[in-house]
């Protein structure tokens, strides 16, 4: 491969690998909080998508162009309404569960179906029509040598770094962030300690929706073609992301999203596009038999 391609798909595996690395980091948050993996979050990710497609449409037709400002307010606006919509989801559906003292697999069968009921709820309501994301940023090429970068390219690689950045500060330095990490030790003892329980959860849920609103409203603009199954490709790829960098570890999901990035952009550059995500899959397979817990992630013990 010339020297050239391997520069251009060096940016574009990083630019994927935000993609994957933004939804993963949503996994990974509830992941850590609850032991509880939210299957229903790469269509949170669609949502986002559409809600940004819908506000940043309404906006254009008052700040018409697009610009800065259109873009600032939609993704406000965007994560807003969908860290909203993933409290919803847990106030409705996990919450109960929780309260019962419920099976985890009970937990897992309803996000499987939260998920199902956002991608059918959409197609009933939108159709199955794909839809085409407006331009809100003005495209901007450029060049570094025998390499070409996008003003889009570049703010998705950004926004990831500077996301990880803020989600690292808010668990690691904030009181929020202290209680996720102490329930996610002991979720039975932390009440005792006055902590409020449900509004931390409630918070998670709102951070790792807000991620996804990020991630979706960045690839609407990058991608701009939008179907109401988008989520569930990306979903998976972005949680077996988070499961090979280390599941619940938020440097392991970053980690992971970006070596998924990187495996299938240089992979396609060596094999038909239709065996990209089989040969993909099997490398990342071959890494979790050699390290099953991921590259960042620790053995539990659980007491029967």
């Amino acid at each position: 491969m010339p020297l050239k391609e391997v520069l251009q798909n060096i940016f574009s595996a990083l630019q994927w690998g935000s993609f994957y690395s933004m939804i993963a980091l949503g996994y990974c948050l509830v992941y850590g909080v609850l032991r509880l993996i939210n299957f229903a979050h790469g269509d949170i990710f669609m949502t986002a998508c559409y809600l940004a497609f819908f506000i940043s449409g309404a906006l254009l037709k008052y700040l018409s162009g697009g610009g800065i400002v259109v873009f600032t307010i939609t993704l406000v606006l965007t994560v807003a309404a969908t860290a909203l919509v993933g409290v919803s989801i847990e106030r409705i559906a996990y919450r109960p569960l929780r309260r019962k003292g419920v099976n985890r697999l009970y937990v897992v069968i309803t996000a499987l179906m939260v998920g199902f009921i956002l991608e059918n709820g959409n197609l009933a309501l939108l159709g199955a029509s794909s839809r085409s994301f407006p331009d809100i940023l003005t495209k901007v090429n450029w060049e570094f040598g025998p390499v070409m970068l996008t003003n889009l390219k570049a703010l998705v690689i950004v926004a990831a770094f500077a996301v990880f950045g803020v989600l690292q500060f808010i668990v690691k330095k904030t009181s929020f962030g202290m209680s996720m990490r102490a329930i996610s030790y002991d979720k039975f003892a932390i009440p005792l300690m006055g902590i409020p329980v449900n509004q931390v959860i409630s918070f998670t849920f709102a951070i790792g929706s807000g991620l996804a609103a990020v991630a979706g409203i960045l690839y609407g603009m990058s991608y701009p073609v939008l179907d109401p199954l988008m989520g569930m490709n990306l979903g998976w790829k972005a949680f077996i992301a988070a499961v090979v960098g280390g599941i619940g570890e938020i440097q392991g999901a970053f980690l992971g999203g970006f070596m998924l990035g990187f495996i299938e952009i240089f992979i396609a550059g060596f094999f038909p596009s239709s065996v990209k995500d089989l040969v993909s899959f099997v490398i990342l397979l071959i890494i979790m038999v050699l390290k099953p817990t991921g590259f960042f992630g620790v053995a539990r013990s659980a007491k029967i």
